[in-house]
């Protein structure tokens, strides 16, 4: 028998090859971000900064209906204030810069030298509950001047050894918000809110279906009573941590000194809450919808949601740019998610061809190729983004135009469909240690990166577990379903009793 020919793609590796490389070549193709002449750092370039703006519009769009303000702290942080909370500068420590020093001097050999040691070293910021938590004492005096809740949109460092673009790097761009109460009821209210804004915000606008739990004891935010987070599934079946929610109890307050008189005249400690996500939902975006020609971006997110590419010939260019310019017109009038289509009309010089496939690497959500023949009939030649280029079509100009909401809508449930699809033949009750070790142990020779999914197991709650599993498997537990029901059963690892099922995977 003949071998198959292998099908050409515009991405090489492809996921079933190589799928960390096929995560680097996508964002490469895409233009989404490259690697800083700084080690761990990236530049993100404009297509990629402008999903991070989309992102940033639509969640300081929710924050500020919640209630929230937005901020802006010190980027340094005095390291006697990380040592305030014990557990905090433990959980930190070993991902901290410091800065020692305050400026340069020319040395004997020419070159520059630090000079002017600090009196006290500077953490350039890994987060910032320590230096909020400094300027919130100042700010509460009193019951009546809260809740107090604040966002901050900013960069943070955290000193990553091993990174990869957008889902780990030593400098990210993120927003954290930071919020103080009178009763813990109220703070306990607030971190599920804001976990219910991110959830919300990964399923209909990200596209990417989340779970939303709690996390453990090893795995919470350090210095946190607990921390609540929400889970998607990537398609090599690992799980990624796509935003946080923390409930700090008074743990951060009795460090910093936040208090206030009560309506009584008595003082009390403030209850405070954390919670935040970075630029890591962009690499959650990649490897939630991207395929082997590259990224493809949910319409809700996306930078612009159509590029016209004209066909043109030296004697009929003037006529088809003219068609273009006033579709592109037309549709720019249209609305969609709250603002107006974007459109793009590439006019710039090259192959056809080669213009089509830059934008398919770049998952803009429809393309539309024009020429004369279009013209003549009144029509547009249109590429899906979520579908074959074979499964490209005609149709009128006219309904094209007046049914493009419906479009972008209909492509954005599709991604969302195929992501929860996949998830969900992914995702396995298990209920015996020999199957939950087979599960995660990679047994395909063609495929070794792709094994395992999600296992919905019973957990004695036992931390020797969890480490167990980590160095058996790397396999850790992603969180405690929050929505899932109780149910009696046995531990998949010890056998002892359990109440309820938590999800394991392996995790970025």
């Amino acid at each position: 028998m003949a071998q198959q020919q292998k099908v050409k793609t515009a991405i090489t590796p492809t996921r079933s090859e190589d799928y960390p490389e096929w995560y680097q070549q996508v964002i490469k193709n895409a233009d989404l971000a490259e690697n800083s002449p700084v080690r761990g750092c990236m530049v993100i370039r404009p297509w990629g900064y402008s999903l991070w703006e989309n992102i940033q519009k639509v969640l300081d769009t929710k924050f500020k209906a919640t209630g929230h303000e937005n901020a802006y702290f010190p980027l340094f942080i005095p390291k006697s204030f990380l040592e305030k909370e014990a557990e905090h500068v433990e959980g930190f420590a070993k991902e901290c810069a410091v800065v020692t020093h305050h400026r340069l001097e020319v040395g004997a050999d020419g070159k520059l030298v630090p000079a002017g040691p600090l009196e006290e070293p500077l953490i350039v910021r890994p987060t910032s509950e320590t230096i909020i938590g400094a300027m919130f004492s100042k700010w509460v005096q009193s019951y009546r001047d809260l809740p107090l809740l604040i966002n901050q949109w900013a960069n943070v460092v955290r000193w990553e050894m091993r990174t990869r673009l957008f889902l780990r790097t030593a400098e990210f761009l993120w927003q954290e918000g930071h919020t103080a109460h009178a009763t813990k009821e109220e703070a306990e209210i607030e971190t599920k809110l804001m976990l219910d804004v991110y959830a919300d915000f990964a399923e209909n606008y990200m596209a990417m279906p989340v779970i939303k739990g709690e996390k453990t004891a090893v795995e919470r935010f350090p210095g946190a009573v607990s921390t609540y987070c929400i889970e998607a599934m990537m398609q090599d079946c690992k799980a990624l941590q796509a935003g946080t929610s923390h409930f700090l109890g008074q743990n951060f307050a009795k460090a910093s000194e936040i208090k206030f008189l009560d309506s009584t005249g008595k003082e009390e400690f403030a209850w405070t809450t954390s919670w935040g996500v970075s630029t890591r939902l962009i690499g959650g975006l990649i490897m939630t919808h991207g395929d082997d020609d590259g990224l493809i971006v949910p319409p809700r997110l996306a930078p612009s949601h159509i590029v016209i590419l004209p066909v043109v010939h030296e004697d009929n260019a003037a006529s088809v740019y003219e068609y273009c310019d006033s579709l592109a017109a037309q549709l720019r009038k249209q609305n969609y998610n709250s603002g107006l289509v974007s459109v793009i009309v590439d006019k710039r010089e090259g192959r056809g061809g080669d213009k089509v496939w830059s934008w398919i690497k770049k998952g803009i959500p429809l393309y539309l190729e024009i020429g004369p023949r279009d013209m003549a009939s009144g029509s547009v030649f249109v590429g899906r983004r979520d579908k074959s280029r074979k499964e490209r079509y005609s149709q009128s100009r006219s309904e094209f135009v007046a049914t493009i909401a419906n479009l972008l809508d209909d492509i954005q449930k599709s991604l969302h469909d195929k992501a929860i699809a996949f998830r969900d033949a992914h995702t396995r009750k298990i209920d015996s240690k020999d199957e939950f070790y087979e599960y995660f142990t990679p047994n395909n020779k063609e495929k070794p990166e792709i094994h395992g999914g999600f296992a919905l197991a019973h957990w004695n709650g036992s931390s020797e577990v969890e480490k167990q599993i980590k160095e058996d498997l790397n396999v850790t537990i992603r969180c405690i379903p929050i929505d899932a029901p109780s149910e009696d059963g046995k531990c998949v690892i010890t056998g002892e009793p359990s109440q309820r099922r938590v999800i394991f995977a392996k995790s970025y």
